[in-house]
């Protein structure tokens, strides 16, 4: 019997990508609900509890809410808000950060997407401070910069229909260092604060650069571009959607991966000076990709289909 899998919020951005990475499959039954009773709690309940995998792409209290409608043992949760990120009973759904990841999402019941800035963020400095590279109190900082379908359908609109003369520019945003974003960068990476986040929105469509300035004389070692390349490119060996670029020209350009699941990291600098980039389409291991990654694993299908 095929897995049934519900997207609960499947009109939004991600629920849309999700659904489209879903459509064609003849691995899965895909259930729906009807328009007129898209919000229809009981109807809702019903197709949630006869789901074996349930997609939760909805604002942080509405998927609490969902995650209460679950009365069964059998159904399994991949919930693309922030709402339990770093919530105890959780697993994070990054399965490239270590085994023990991977064999988390596996057995999962409750799997917490990641969200775009900390992939990014994360698959650059996870592996450093795992190999003992990059010290926890190291003062990070990073910027990220991306396009507007992050926002959601709310920017979206914005950028396509109402656009003003000043979004045609790159926008800082979150100036009081309060991204969503930043508790479970913090958390996964087991740092002791945050980084300072720089947050940038520009005007296209999908893509995201996430960039991590290094002192080599702060790290342990003083580890330079080349050796910083060598053990990055060592973490992430056959790794299936993660690769470490070799010599690469600039610019970099941030819609780098736009349509896959695919993740590039980007050693650049001198021996004393160095920056670290990921770059991948922020709807695909930025969210949704990332997320029929994790359906994948945890029904144990071959983990690049659909992507």
């Amino acid at each position: 019997m095929k897995p049934k899998v519900y997207i609960d919020g499947a009109e939004g951005t991600t629920g849309l990508q999700i659904h489209s990475r879903l459509a064609g499959r003849g691995d899965i039954e895909l259930l729906a609900i009807a328009e007129a009773r898209r919000k229809d709690a009981s109807e809702r309940k019903k197709l949630i509890n006869s789901a074996d995998i349930v997609f939760l792409c909805l604002p942080d209290d509405a998927a609490r809410e969902a995650v209460a409608l679950v009365e069964n043992e059998n159904t399994r949760v991949i919930d693309a808000s922030t709402a339990h990120r770093v919530a105890p009973g959780w697993d994070y759904g990054f399965p490239e950060l270590s085994g023990a990841h991977r064999a988390a999402i596996a057995k999962s019941k409750r799997v917490t997407n990641p969200g775009c800035h900390a992939t990014g963020f994360l698959a650059i400095v996870y592996p450093l401070v795992a190999l003992g590279i990059l010290p926890r109190d190291y003062p990070l900082t990073c910027f990220s910069l991306t396009g507007y379908s992050g926002g959601g359908k709310k920017m979206i609109a914005e950028y396509e229909t109402a656009k003003t003369p000043d979004m045609s520019a790159p926008g800082i945003y979150a100036l009081t260092q309060n991204h969503k974003h930043l508790p479970e960068m913090t958390h996964i990476a087991g740092l002791p604060a945050p980084p300072i986040f720089c947050p940038v929105v520009d005007d296209y469509y999908a893509g995201i650069a996430v960039t991590v300035p290094l002192h080599a004389r702060l790290l342990r070692s003083a580890q330079s571009a080349s050796e910083l390349h060598a053990a990055l490119a060592e973490y992430y060996a056959g790794a299936r959607f993660i690769s470490v670029a070799g010599e690469h020209s600039s610019p970099l350009h941030s819609n780098y991966g736009v349509g896959t699941n695919n993740l590039e990291i980007t050693v650049s600098g001198a021996e004393d000076r160095v920056t670290v980039t990921s770059r991948f389409d922020n709807l695909g291991k930025g969210a949704s990709g990332a997320a029929v990654q994790n359906m994948n694993i945890m029904l144990g299908l071959d983990e690049g289909a659909g992507l």
